[in-house]
This record gives C-alpha cells, sequence and structure tokens, in this order.
C-alpha cells in the first residue's frame, strides 16, 4: 500500500491493514488536523485509541471539516479593524441571529439571517441610530410585513413590501396624515424623503412609476412633470430648474432625453 493513496481509503479498511497502536500513529502523523478529524467522527477505535473526548469533537468537527466558521462569530473590516457583523454561523455563512455595524460602530440592522443573507424579521436603522424600518425580509431584501419611518422617527409606511418595494398599504406624511394607499403595487402615490420633503407625487403600476407624475426640488419647486415607465422618465415630459424656469421639454427615453430642446 502506497503511502499518497492513504488519504482515499476508508477508515475500517485502515485499522485492518495495521498490526499495532504505534503503526497507527505513525500514519497519523502523515495527515493534516482536517484529514485527522474525518477518520475520528465515525470510528470509536480511534477515539478510544486517542482519548478524544467525542462531545468536544463533535462541537468542533464541522469547522474542520468544511474549513468554515460555525456557531457564534464576529466579522471585522480589513482596512479598519473595526468590526461589521456579529452574531451565528453555519458552514461559512450568516445564519440565525446577528447584527450589522455602520463603519463608526453604530447599529445598521439586527435580525434574522440564512444562508447569508436577510431572511425573517428584522430591523434597519440610519446613521443617526433612528429606526428605519422593521419588518419581513427574504433573500436579503424587504418582503412580507413591514414599517418604514422618517427620521425624526414620523410613520412614513405600514403594509406590505414585495421585492423590496411598496406593494400593499398606506403611505403617510411627517405629520401623521394618510396621503395614499397603495394595492398590488397599484395606485397614485406620494413619495418623501427621510426628513418629509415631497420628492414625486403621480401614479404606480406594478410598485414602480408609470404613467402622469411630478417630480420635486427639496423645497418644494417642481423638477419634471410628465411620463414614466417602469419607474423611468418615457414619454414626454418638461423639466426645470430649482428656480421653476424651464430647462427642457421633449420626449425621454429610459430616464434619458431623447427628443427635445434645451432651453438656456
Amino acid at each position: 500500500m502506497k503511502m499518497k493513496n492513504f488519504k482515499n481509503i476508508k477508515s475500517e479498511h485502515i485499522i485492518k491493514s495495521i498490526d499495532s497502536f504505534y503503526i497507527l500513529k505513525d500514519i497519523f502523523s502523515f495527515l493534516s488536523e482536517k484529514q485527522k478529524l474525518k477518520l475520528i467522527i465515525y470510528n470509536k477505535y480511534l477515539q478510544k485509541k486517542f482519548d478524544i473526548n467525542i462531545k468536544d469533537y463533535k462541537r468542533i468537527s464541522s469547522i474542520y471539516r468544511e474549513g468554515k466558521r460555525n456557531g457564534k462569530g464576529k466579522e471585522y473590516d480589513k482596512l479598519t479593524n473595526k468590526i461589521i457583523f456579529e452574531g451565528e454561523y453555519l458552514r461559512g455563512r450568516r445564519n440565525g441571529k446577528g447584527k450589522e455595524y455602520y463603519d463608526d460602530g453604530d447599529i445598521q440592522y439586527e435580525g434574522d439571517y440564512l444562508n447569508g443573507k436577510r431572511n425573517g424579521k428584522g430591523k434597519e436603522y440610519n446613521y443617526f441610530g433612528k429606526l428605519e424600518y422593521e419588518g419581513e425580509y427574504l433573500n436579503g431584501i424587504r418582503n412580507g410585513k413591514g414599517k418604514e419611518y422618517y427620521i425624526i422617527g414620523k410613520l412614513k409606511f405600514e403594509g406590505e413590501y414585495l421585492n423590496g418595494i411598496i406593494w400593499n398599504g398606506k403611505g403617510y406624511n411627517a405629520k401623521d396624515k394618510i396621503e395614499f394607499e397603495i394595492k398590488e403595487g397599484n395606485g397614485k402615490i406620494k413619495e418623501y424623503n427621510s426628513i418629509g420633503d415631497l420628492q414625486y407625487e403621480g401614479e404606480y403600476l406594478n410598485g414602480k412609476r408609470n404613467g402622469k407624475g411630478k417630480e420635486y426640488y427639496d423645497d418644494g419647486n417642481i423638477k419634471f412633470e410628465g411620463e414614466y415607465l417602469n419607474g423611468e422618465r418615457n414619454g414626454k415630459g418638461k423639466e426645470y430648474y430649482d428656480d421653476g424656469k424651464l430647462k427642457f421639454e421633449g420626449e425621454y427615453l429610459d430616464g434619458k432625453k431623447w427628443n427635445g430642446k434645451d432651453i438656456a
């Protein structure tokens, strides 16, 4: 039997091919820790000869067998050495409860993970430490029931999400007034930024801007009015400077100017 083929032979065949415990020790000296653990996990003879506590072994064996994290752990940024995640792992991926952090150490997310992605219930926080979203996730994005908040803590949206977009529910302005209701991604919508400034009002289809709508600057002046398709400017439209003067009039395609006239 050639030594180079040893690692491919099952443990029970190894035991039959040796005459003493000392030979067994010599053979084991050629193996890596990972290979040794693979042999030991299913062989009581080896466990006894090497005085191995199988309970302790089972606790760490999956780490060696997979070469990956299992159980509780932490991740750090390679450049800054600051913590970016702490929680539970399975076969090297985030699984179970965990927390993500911003560069300054403030919490960014806390909740459930599955196969390395946000999955289940969780909460997102903004850079100021305020709650931004709480609800359900699937494959890393918002899916299911949830609530979204303004930076001041007021409720912004409550309902259901589908693939990261609002789908069913009600939207509120920063003064707690209901501004719209969306059903299956359709309806007339008002979008606000994090501090409550109106950004868009118009029609939605399948969770995206579709049809006629208007965009606004933060100060309330109109920025654009026209047609949309699949969330982008498409069709006829007018674009304005922040002082209200006309900037462009014509047609758009996939969010870009297509035909028309720029006005100085």
